[in-house]
């Protein structure tokens, strides 16, 4: 029996009797190692002559390839036998009983949204929803934004394209057109849902919720419009009273433009809305400009309407004494048990929105 036969055969027996890889990593040392015997017989290449060299080398290196697979192989069968092994011991026990398990909450966005959505609904008004990624002519320049219009600048608008012709929403009046685009009127539609502008702060984010209103209808005139919103702010803030104020104001998508103030007090360290000697400001509004409405192919001398714009998120603050607006976006467990709602309590009119 030649040397490397004996080699071989050695290793067969004991890589044989290898249980862990331990044993694989003893044995590649006795025979791969700085001294082991298949490094010694390459050691005594160069003291052959060239005729026994080349033979002697071919068969070395064939034992050597062997040995090495097999070493492959048995690392592989022992790794299958120890998570075999770890998994007959870590299997659970369905018998035993279950957890104590903590019953999840209503965010207090999800919650106002469905309390606008529950008012207006009691007046006609139907949800409609439109995608987070506008075109440019959606966002602004179907809405009668100028060119030059700082709204556009990027410094407050996430562009998506060189081109500045795709972008993330900067508020959700783009649903405005997309629903007049693909129907006819009247419409009357609320638009909850997410917008994006850069801006960051204790009460700024990158990312907040906003809700657009639309009535576009024949004859409707301002006064509709302040009905609408007296109706909407008693039932929301769940008053009786609501002492409130429009101001002129300016918006390129509706003329005349105003913004809506309510009136409050401080009572306690809490702001108690309805009446008192301070105002807060809530929301714009104003009667659909001509243009927009001629953008979206509706007729501006059949049809008019008005359209109202909200945070969803500064409303959930004022409404349920929040004071930091990154709170709404942190994950924090403890802050949605301390604010968050039953997801059984869904909000209705005739029960109080938020009891």
């Amino acid at each position: 029996m030649s040397e490397l036969d004996k080699i071989s055969s050695i290793f067969d027996a004991k890589i044989g009797s290898a249980k862990s890889k331990e044993d694989l990593q003893n044995l590649k040392t006795e025979f791969f190692g700085k001294n082991g015997k298949i490094t010694q017989q390459f050691k005594t290449l160069a003291s052959l002559d060239p005729q026994k060299r080349k033979e002697f080398a071919s068969n070395l290196n064939k034992i050597k390839d062997d040995l090495t697979n097999q070493l492959e192989e048995k690392s592989s069968e022992i790794e299958n036998i120890e998570i075999n092994q770890k998994l007959k011991n870590e299997k659970v026990d369905i018998t035993l009983p279950v957890r104590p398990y903590q019953q999840g909450k209503i965010h207090p966005v999800s919650q106002v949204i469905d309390e606008i959505s529950s008012i207006f609904s009691e007046i006609g008004f139907s949800v409609a929803e439109g995608p987070d990624v506008e075109t440019e002519y959606n966002n602004f320049t179907a809405l009668n934004t100028p060119e030059d219009h700082p709204a556009r600048d990027m410094h407050d608008t996430f562009y998506l394209d060189e081109n500045k012709k795709i972008l993330l929403r900067t508020h959700t009046s783009p649903v405005q057109i997309r629903a007049m685009l693909n129907g006819k009127p009247p419409f009357k539609i609320i638009v909850p849902g997410r917008t994006y502008r850069c801006d960051s702060d204790q009460t700024h984010a990158p990312m907040f919720h906003q809700l657009e209103g639309l009535h576009i209808d024949k004859n409707i005139t301002m006064g509709h419009l302040k009905g609408c919103l007296d109706y909407f702010v008693k039932e929301f803030f769940e008053v009786k009273k609501i002492k409130m104020r429009f101001r002129p104001s300016h918006f390129p998508f509706t003329e005349p433009s105003a913004e809506v103030d309510i009136g409050y007090r401080i009572e306690n360290d809490k702001i108690v809305i309805g009446e008192g000697d301070k105002w807060l400001e809530v929301l714009g509004c104003g009667m659909v400009h001509p243009n927009v409405l001629k953008n979206a192919k509706v007729d501006s001398k059949k049809y008019q309407g008005f359209a109202f714009g909200m945070g969803i998120d500064r409303l959930a603050m004022l409404k349920y004494g929040i004071n930091d607006l990154r709170a709404f976006f942190e994950t924090d467990y403890r802050w949605l048990s301390h604010f968050g709602f039953d997801p059984l309590d869904v909000p209705t009119n005739y029960r109080g929105l938020s009891k």
